[in-house]
């Protein structure tokens, strides 16, 4: 087995990268010199490799793009300037690898690229839905080995304009995990995402859920909880926010917590998202990749508006960045909690408009299989 390193600038992307190394092992019977350098976080999720370089969690949580001098000014404050030099020099020495799998964006790639090694490209947050590639990001594809992009119109965009793209399959419809687990019902799936801020979406999301349970008899909710997050510091936050824990009613790890206001369901889940997206007739979220696994799956997703009604703005360029890219497969709603349960309740008394979106998701994410395709081109050019 050769060695490998992955370069990834995200939580998200550090989950396609394990996806891809899974397949990697699998076909190659042997993963143990694959390492992943995390850009973003200090690689939490990482499963199948081994962390590799200087790591830290900045307070952004990557997200700076848009011009937020805010978020970068807090990052800088952070120690961001030596985190980046101590980066530039362990890619410039990492000289122990076969070949460089960049995942995300032109950052990732220009890190990977670094090292002088043999460089394959996931772009994973482009697209022609939303934003495509420009000029200097096409000239820096045209020096990776093989360049794989999430959707086959970006792919034919950039053959157009001179780069060998490819569009194999996307790996974020390959994340989820197995089906088989669901828990028994019908269930709204709450993705507060994985990144610091999750606990406070996580909080929001949840008060969401109890005001559409005081319009809705017997609502209930299985809320994701991450890897790289803690179910108790949850648990603790929803309990202090007036949520009974109650016994648990279905046996199995993959319960967290079990909560409850009045008739209202709330529990935490730690099992494979496949598995909840499988249980759920809606999702309502504010996660980036897991968003984008539920329309991947057929499941409509609701995400919080919070610029709507005067509602701080905060990342919310990121929303209607991700609006762009699933288009009908997604609802934004007001991020008041009476407002959205009202919109919400809405949407799930029209049978149509969810047929609709369950099928605008799959056809905007793109066919499974990507991470297999991807690792076999990788062990087909390393071997």
């Amino acid at each position: 087995m050769r060695r490998i390193l992955f370069v990834a600038n995200g939580h998200g992307e550090t989950a396609i990268a394990s996806r891809i190394a899974q397949e990697i092992g699998r076909l190659s019977g042997d993963a143990a010199g694959l390492d992943l350098f995390p850009l973003v976080g200090t690689g939490g999720g990482a499963n199948g490799l081994h962390v590799v370089g200087p790591r830290r969690t900045m307070p952004s949580g990557g997200l700076v793009a848009m011009g937020n001098v805010r978020a970068i000014s807090r990052d800088v404050a952070a120690g961001f300037a030596g985190l980046l030099a101590r980066q530039i020099a362990f890619v410039r020495a990492a000289r122990a690898y076969d070949a460089t799998i960049a995942v995300g964006d032109a950052y990732a790639l220009a890190f990977a690229f670094a090292t002088r090694l043999p460089t394959f490209f996931v772009g994973t947050a482009k697209s022609v839905y939303v934003a495509p590639y420009g000029p200097f990001e096409r000239v820096l594809l045209r020096g990776a080995v093989r360049i794989f992009v999430r959707d086959e119109a970006t792919a034919d965009r950039l053959r157009a304009q001179g780069v060998r793209a490819e569009a194999p399959g996307n790996v974020i419809a390959d994340l989820a995990g197995s089906r088989d687990g669901a828990p028994p019902g019908r269930w709204i799936g709450v993705l507060p995402g994985s990144r610091e801020d999750a606990y406070d979406d996580g909080l929001r999301l949840a008060r969401v859920v109890r005001a559409l349970g005081k319009r809705r008899v017997g609502t209930a909710a299985l809320l994701s909880v991450a890897p790289t997050l803690d179910a108790t510091r949850f648990a603790h936050a929803l309990v202090d926010d007036g949520w009974l824990p109650t016994a648990r009613e279905e046996s199995g790890s993959s319960f967290a917590f079990d909560l409850r206001d009045g008739d209202t369901r709330l529990a935490g889940w730690t099992g494979d998202l496949g598995a909840l997206l499988a249980a759920s007739t809606v999702t309502i979220g504010q996660a980036g990749t897991a968003n984008e696994q539920a329309a991947a799956f057929g499941v409509p997703v609701v995400a919080l508006d919070r610029t709507a009604r005067g509602g701080r703005g905060g990342a919310d360029w990121y929303r209607m960045r991700q609006r762009r890219l699933l288009g009908d497969a997604l609802l934004l709603v007001p991020a008041e909690p009476q407002d959205a349960a009202a919109s919400l309740g809405a949407l799930l008394d029209d049978p149509e408009r969810l047929r609709a979106m369950s099928a605008a998701g799959p056809a905007r994410m793109g066919a499974p299989g990507g991470a297999e395709a991807i690792a076999r081109a990788v062990l087909s050019a390393v071997a």
